[in-house]
């Protein structure tokens, strides 16, 4: 996995992605009395992989709650006691089980900020965790950042550094509207610099991981990583790739990426997503109404294929995208022999 040295903050300590966000909490609970959590398994020190670790010893049961099967109900107290002045963060191991409070976080939190002119805001953190893993299947791995996203009043960010999933964190925490943070099992045990202290990732702006003259890869989450490892190897071929990390899908500030294909005359959207009216379309879409003129080539979506997950491990190995399906889009933008069994999924 290459490694990201590209923060703004210069730092020697290297801290894993699931270090990185239970450093955030240990953070935020530290500083702010307001803060507390709440999941399945809270009070457990390896909940949620390790990221909720030493939180109940510290701060006790009252501010690292246990919770019952009952997603509906319980955000639904998460989110009054947003509106009543504390400051929550739900834990959900799966993204999933947060569709069981669809309710409350699309017809309530998402809307309360509008509802009442202005005057009320729900700082509600709902954690979901999604990506592959051996057995998950069809009910276990779904990647549905653009539902959320899809949601005015959302907020919704997909870390895909250490110093993003710290810095992200800290900062959805201490907004004033609900956030989703969906973050991606595979990035859990990846390293990377992390300066210590708080410190806080903007919402909005997408983040350069590499700069370069031939292609621009605009990828979220997890495939930010397989991006990057693409570029390392179209570089030994010759071709420059651009990689911007999407940590955040709403709100999106789409500049860099637009002048990122201003100067690449390329583009590929690489996302953990399913392809169709997905995030990597939402950007395609963007990049067409404000740098038609500048495309050399039709854009590129990478994305998974619009059928159910598969439980086997072979037919999952075909069916997510990686570093392959970049390398031959790159390879078709830039007008190199492709390579037949590169091109599973790019259209």
């Amino acid at each position: 996995m290459p490694t990201i040295t590209s923060e703004p903050e210069l730092t020697e300590r290297q801290m894993t992605y699931v270090a990185a966000l239970n450093e955030a909490l240990h953070l935020c609970m530290a500083s702010d009395p307001r803060v507390f959590v709440m999941g399945l398994g809270a009070p457990d020190a390896a909940a949620a992989f390790g990221s909720l670790d030493g939180l109940a010893s510290k701060y006790g049961a009252k501010r690292v709650v246990d919770m019952p099967i009952s997603e509906n109900a319980m955000t639904g107290i998460m989110l009054g006691a947003a509106l009543n002045g504390m400051r929550p963060v739900m834990t959900h191991i799966r993204l999933e089980f947060a569709m069981l409070a669809i309710d409350q976080i699309v017809n309530q939190a998402a809307k309360w900020h509008y509802t009442f002119g202005g005057r009320a805001s729900a700082p509600l953190v709902i954690r979901m965790i999604v990506g592959r893993g051996w057995g998950q299947g069809p009910q276990h791995s779904q990647s549905l950042q653009s539902w959320f996203a899809h949601v005015p009043g959302l907020k919704v960010i997909m870390p895909a550094t250490p110093y993003d999933a710290k810095g992200l964190l800290i900062a959805a925490i201490e907004d004033d509207s609900p956030v989703v943070c969906i973050e991606h099992r595979w990035l859990y045990n990846i390293d990377g610099p992390v300066p210590e202290g708080v410190y806080r990732v903007p919402i909005g702006p997408p983040k350069i991981l590499r700069s370069g003259r031939d292609v621009s890869i605009a990828a979220t989450s997890y495939m930010s990583f397989e991006a990057m490892r693409a570029a390392q190897l179209l570089s030994e071929e010759g071709i420059d790739a651009e990689v911007l990390d999407v940590h955040s899908l709403n709100p999106l500030d789409a500049a860099p990426i637009l002048e990122s294909v201003r100067k690449t005359g390329n583009l590929i959207v690489a996302d953990t997503g399913w392809r169709s009216f997905g995030v990597a379309a939402e950007i395609v879409s963007r990049v067409v109404e404000g740098a038609f003129g500048d495309l050399k080539n039709a854009p590129v979506r990478i994305a998974l294929p619009d059928v159910p997950t598969p439980t086997t491990r072979a037919l999952a190995n075909y069916y997510y995208p990686g570093v392959h399906d970049i390398l031959a889009a790159a390879r078709r933008l830039t007008g190199r022999p492709s390579r037949p069994a590169e091109t599973r999924r790019c259209s």
